[in-house]
């Protein structure tokens, strides 16, 4: 018998097959359509083409100012010549000096991760398992801000945190980025909540568990690749994020990320590829670190959310 042929029982009926066999049925077609050799060669020369820039940026940083600006990155497997001095002095010296725009950007998206996560795992609680008036209603709400766009909410933003003479700190940064990811985050961590068996919930509740201990004890453990999942996303959204810092930190120095500097100095040094080149791989190196240091939680997430849906 094929893997695809559905056993019958001794009463000649047809059993239906369980969400899990579906998930894994479509995981063979998947697999199958892909493995293919025209599906592998596709796959390989659009990872080529996407890759080739990055690396001739990252040769680009560690080759000497002078062969930057006589010869091409290509030319570096001719003559390799490789040097640190392009990092130190993006990182040291008095006229670019990223350390400072370096902690900017880690002091904005720290809070920024754990603002929204910690908002959005109470109020996905409350939608899930506490029964209360309207609550329906008020999901299918908070379901729905995912559709408005943020650059329609930017000067409305604006325009309120200037009012509350918030506007140039970090406040408007962590309070905007929170706003923008509570929507996607609760509903993303209602769904794993729910899917959690409601025996496991109700045994903890005879045992004289409330809120708070089933939500620590029981639930917490449980959603951990669903909160990885999300504080990866968030993180790089965040870190990467040049919109929402360039409208609410403005010029404004003291509370500029790495992002909105390298920008500015394409403008003001565009001349100075060395200089360049190294700041954009030192905004790249706490991105490639978290997402390599959390694969394994970021995978088991995302399989444990398509194997639910």
């Amino acid at each position: 018998m094929s893997n695809t042929e559905v056993p019958v029982d001794q009463v000649g009926t047809v059993p239906t097959p369980s969400t899990f066999d579906k998930v894994e049925h479509r995981a063979d077609t998947v697999r199958k359509t892909m493995a293919n050799r025209i599906g592998s060669a596709v796959a390989i020369v659009i990872a080529l083409l996407w890759t080739v820039p990055t690396v001739g940026l990252l040769i680009t940083s560690f080759r000497p100012e002078r062969d930057i600006k006589t010869s091409g990155w290509w030319t570096f497997f001719s003559n390799p010549t490789v040097t640190t001095d392009n990092y130190v002095s993006a990182m040291t010296s008095s006229s670019i000096n990223l350390s400072n725009y370096f902690v900017n950007s880690l002091v904005i998206t720290i809070p920024s991760v754990l603002i929204p996560i910690t908002i959005a795992l109470l109020a996905a609680y409350a939608f899930a398992w506490i029964d209360f008036k309207g609550r329906s209603i008020l999901f299918v709400g908070v379901f729905t801000l995912q559709v408005v766009p943020i650059q329609v909410t930017l000067i409305p933003l604006l325009t309120q945190f200037v009012n509350w003479e918030l506007n140039g700190s970090f406040w408007v940064l962590w309070l905007s980025h929170s706003i923008f990811a509570l929507p996607l985050a609760i509903f993303l961590l209602h769904n794993f909540m729910t899917e959690i068996p409601r025996e496991l919930v109700e045994a903890a509740r005879v045992d004289g568990a409330g809120h708070v201990k089933i939500f620590f004890s029981v639930l917490l453990p449980l959603l951990v690749p669903a909160i990885a999942s999300f504080a990866i996303f968030q993180f790089l959204w965040v870190w990467n994020d040049l919109l929402v810092a360039l409208t609410f930190a403005g010029g404004d120095n003291a509370v500029k990320p790495l992002t909105v500097y390298i920008a500015d100095l394409s403008g003001t040094r565009g001349a100075d590829w060395h200089l360049l080149s190294a700041a954009a791989f030192i905004s790249m190196i706490v991105p490639v670190i978290i997402f390599v240091g959390l694969q394994r939680y970021f995978v088991r997430g995302l399989l444990a959310g398509s194997v639910k849906g």
